[in-house]
Order: structure tokens, then C-alpha cells, then sequence
């Protein structure tokens, strides 16, 4: 504080060169000392004090008219005013009119004035500290009540957007073809829009609060099966609503998406879209194509009759460029009615109209025999072909024609993708009364990518080679594991191999103890 500007004024000399000597003394310095008011004005227009002391009865003005001139100048400026003993009345008057500090009587006591000239600076600079906070504070007012006016405009305009959101968005829940459905985490209703009002024939006050399994089916499986996941998104086909009011099924496909609210249970959003056009489409394209290759069937098989007679000399001997062409032609025949007879046996699946012919068998045995069947092909290309036989005999009830078709398929992809030399192994394994069936080779393997895919209709193998086939091998072998109540899959790495494998659940009846290992 000992910086801060201190301006004496006295007409007489003694005194401020007492005071100039009392303040060098005490380390004040950056102090100035003047006989002449209107001198001092001069200096201060252009300097800013902490403390301003002044005699009260000078020759040019008296010294409250002199502190009134520094008031206007500097209001917040600490003021000291000294005195006679005679002019202590008319001092004290006068100190409510020009805000005097302190008013200190001639002759004056060192240590009081050290005590109010400290004070008098420090309450200065606390004065302009507090007026430039209330300047601050001012301004920052002035900025809330603009930014609170912008505010309140703002939100009227969100509000404003969001009504007319809200607005949009009721109107296409309302109005939307498809039945939209909220239920909580365990599958009540909540809330409904009017297009499932229609589907189901119920209001939406008999729809809300009651389990959504109640109104909407699954062919095979408990609806809120679905929902017991972690997956986000969910999409369930094969569902259908009852009208109690006609009776009438309507076969629907969901769309469930799961969103979370703060502090509350996850819910779902669950849309039915009605697919009663798309299945009459469906079913007449299936009905097309069963037709059509039911039909190709009887002249193809006349064509492969006819060439084997050719082949086999019943109608006369041939050269050997025409036995060249006219195996040719049957293979190419053969080729064109396994295409069909997959074709159909990918109907009868997907229209459910193939009954497995389920029987008990040792399927050891017809592994084994798939593998000598194979082996040939596998030597062909000086692949090491390994069966890795169970130590028993599994019997299991099942439909062999139909499991032959899936390790023949499972089989024959191996040996087809493995390059030459590499490896294809078979492996048989009981766990309870659940069957493994596992075909591993060390090819390229499969892209991730391509894996969802794999066992779709018409896939042609992966991004990396396609295949040359039908594509419904897979998706047959797929279609048959799963009617048996099985379950089929792939393990893949690329450039490491991949494991097809299926599982046979509570399919084994007998297990016996074989006395001889298999050699492999």
C-alpha cells in the first residue's frame, strides 16, 4: 500500500515539509506536497491519488471547497481534512457534504495519522476494488438479461419445434400402415396405434397392460423368447395375430428396437407389418417353381435313359467322338436334374411339407460309409482324409436319407475348397444323448463377413471364391438340421481353415461299447 499516490496541500511550508518529512521516513514514496489548491487541481486532473490531505483554511479556497473540486474528479478517493481547534465545528458540518474521510485537529499526533493515512489508502483501493466488481457485476447483469431474453426466445422456439415434431410424429403413428406397439422389458403393452387396433380387432384399452404373447404368435417359439437378449434390434418372422372378432389369422413379421430412458427400465418399440400379399406372392412363386421342376423332371429323366442307352450299345454301336459328346450330354442332364431335385426338396422344407422318416440306425455306419464313398475323390487330389471315429456305436433316431444328404453336402464342400494336399478330417462325438457331427479343413477359410449369409438360399460360396453350384446345399442341409430340432454352424478363420458342424439334441437311444477301435 505504501505505492499508492498521496497529495498534501498546506499553505503553510512547515507543514508539508513536515509531512513530506514524516512519510519519506516512514516509506511512503509516491507522495506530493503542494501550498497552492488550485496547483494541486492542475495535478490531479491528469493523476489519480490513493489519499488526499487537506488543510481547511487556506488563502485560494478553504479546504472543503477544495475536496469538493477532488470529489468530482475522484468520488471513490479516501479524504483527510485538517483543522484548527476553532474550525472543528465548521469541519465536522461540512464532512456529511463533501464524504470526508477523517478530519484530524492542529496540532496532530504522528501515530494517528500513520494510522489513518494507511487506512485512508487501503479504503481506497477497496472502494475502486468494490466499484470495478460492482461495474463487472453490472455488466454481466446486462449480458444474463440478454442472454435470458435470447434464452426465452430460443425456448419458445424449440417449443415451438417440438409441438410441431410431436405433431408430425403423432400423425405418422397414427396414420401408419403398420401396427406400432411399445411394450416394457417384460413384454406389456403400454401403448398401441390404430393400425394394430385393426389387426388384432381390440381397442387399445383391451391391449394395454396385458402381455403382448396374448395378441401376437409365434409358429414355433414363445414370443418374449425374442426379447430375452442383449441385441438392440430385433427381427422376428413367421409371427400372425387373431381376430377374436372373425377369427381370422393375419401372418405379421416384428421389428422390436430396444431404447433406454434415464433412471428406467429399457423398453421396445415393436412395428408389425402385415405380409399377407407377400406370402400369397411367395407361395405362388413356390408353386410355380415346384410345378415347373416337378414337371422337368419326367423328360430329363427320359433324356438320361435314353443316352445310357446310347452308352451302353442297346441302340447300336457309337464311335468314340460320339460316346465323347453323349457323355458329355449326361453328365450335363445329371447335373440339370440334381439341380431339380434340390430345388424340390427345398420347396417341400420351406412349405413344411416334408415329413421326416425318422428311424434308429448305428451313425458310425453311415459316416463310415459317406467317408469310403468319398475317399476316392479325396486321394484324387492327395488329401489327407481322417475320420475320427466315436469308441461306441451311436444309435439314433432320426431321418438317415435326409442326414446322408447333409454329411454328403458338408463333406463334398471340404473336399471341394481344400487346396491339393491339404487336410479334411470327420469327427464323431456323444455328449449325453446329443449327437456332434464336426467337418474340418485347413483351406482359405470364410470371411466373417460372408458368414450370416452362408446358409441362405442361392449363396455362392464367399467374396473371396465363388461357387460354381446350385447354393442350396447349405441351405438345404440348414433346412433339414433344424426340422430335426438341430442346430448347424461355422467356425472360420481366414487362411486357417474352417469347422462345419451340427448338433443332434437327445437323438441317441443306444450307445455300445465297440470291442475294436476304428482305424483311421
Amino acid at each position: 500500500m505504501k505505492d499508492g499516490m498521496i497529495v498534501v496541500v498546506d499553505d503553510e511550508k512547515i507543514v508539508t515539509s513536515a509531512f513530506k518529512t514524516l512519510l519519506m521516513v516512514e516509506g511512503y514514496t509516491n507522495a506530493h506536497f503542494f501550498n497552492s489548491p488550485k496547483e494541486a487541481l492542475s495535478f490531479l486532473k491528469d493523476n489519480q491519488p490513493a489519499l488526499v490531505i487537506s488543510d481547511f483554511l487556506m488563502p485560494e479556497m478553504n479546504g472543503l471547497e477544495f475536496l469538493l473540486e477532488v470529489k468530482e474528479l475522484y468520488p471513490e478517493v479516501s479524504k483527510i481534512i485538517l483543522t484548527g481547534y476553532a474550525d472543528k465545528e465548521n469541519a465536522i458540518n461540512a464532512i456529511n457534504e463533501v464524504g470526508i474521510y477523517k478530519y484530524l485537529e492542529k496540532p496532530w499526533n504522528n501515530d494517528d495519522l500513520l494510522i489513518n493515512i494507511r487506512n485512508g489508502i487501503e479504503r481506497s483501493y477497496l472502494i475502486t476494488e468494490l466499484q470495478k466488481k460492482v461495474s463487472e457485476l453490472e455488466a454481466a447483469k446486462k449480458e444474463l438479461e440478454k442472454y435470458s431474453s435470447s434464452l426465452e426466445q430460443l425456448v419458445e422456439e424449440k417449443t415451438a419445434d417440438i409441438i410441431l415434431t410431436n405433431a408430425k410424429l403423432s400423425g405418422i403413428i397414427t396414420h401408419c400402415a403398420d401396427g406400432i406397439i411399445i411394450i416394457d422389458k417384460d413384454g406389456t403393452i403400454e401403448q398401441v396405434n390404430p393400425a394394430v387396433e385393426n389387426l388384432t380387432g381390440l381397442s387399445s384399452t383391451r391391449l394395454c397392460g396385458n402381455d403382448i404373447s396374448e395378441f401376437v404368435y409365434h409358429s414355433k417359439y414363445p414370443l418374449k423368447s425374442f426379447l430375452n437378449t442383449e441385441q438392440s434390434e430385433i427381427y422376428v418372422r413367421d409371427c400372425y395375430t387373431t381376430n377374436p372378432l372373425s377369427n381370422f389369422h393375419t401372418p405379421v413379421e416384428l421389428s422390436f428396437a430396444k431404447f433406454n430412458q434415464e433412471n428406467q427400465d429399457s423398453k421396445y418399440v415393436c412395428v408389425l407389418r402385415d405380409v399377407s400379399e407377400q406370402k400369397k406372392a411367395d407361395r405362388l412363386r413356390d408353386d410355380f417353381i415346384a410345378t415347373l421342376t416337378h414337371d422337368l423332371r419326367t423328360p430329363l429323366l427320359a433324356a438320361i435313359q435314353t443316352l445310357k442307352f446310347f452308352l451302353d450299345g442297346s441302340l447300336g454301336a457309337i464311335t468314340d467322338k460320339q460316346k465323347l459328346l453323349i457323355s458329355t450330354m449326361l453328365k450335363s442332364n445329371e447335373d440339370l436334374l440334381g439341380l431339380v431335385n434340390a430345388l424340390l426338396e427345398v420347396f417341400k422344407y420351406d412349405a413344411e411339407k416334408l415329413v421326416l422318416q425318422k428311424s434308429n440306425f448305428v451313425f458310425n455306419e453311415l459316416v463310415t460309409q459317406i467317408y469310403n464313398e468319398l475317399k476316392p475323390l479325396a486321394d484324387k487330389k492327395e488329401l489327407n482324409f481322417i475320420l475320427n471315429d466315436s469308441d461306441e456305436d451311436l444309435i439314433i433316431n432320426a431321418d438317415k436319407t435326409e442326414l446322408r444328404r447333409v454329411i454328403c453336402n458338408l463333406c463334398g464342400n471340404a473336399i471341394n475348397y481344400t487346396q491339393q494336399s491339404g487336410e479334411v478330417k470327420l469327427t464323431i462325438k456323444a455328449e449325453e444323448n446329443d449327437l456332434i457331427f464336426s467337418v474340418t479343413d485347413n483351406g482359405l477359410g470364410i470371411p466373417q463377413e460372408d458368414v450370416p449369409n452362408l446358409f441362405q438360399r442361392f449363396s455362392q460360396g464367399t467374396s473371396i471364391k465363388r461357387s460354381t453350384g446350385t447354393g442350396l446345399g447349405l441351405y438345404l442341409s440348414r433346412q433339414i438340421i433344424e426340422a430335426h430340432g438341430g442346430k448347424i454352424w461355422l467356425d472360420t478363420m481366414l487362411n486357417k481353415g474352417s469347422e462345419f458342424s451340427f448338433l443332434l439334441t437327445d437323438v441317441i437311444v443306444k450307445r455300445n461299447k465297440k470291442e475294436v477301435g476304428t482305424v483311421v
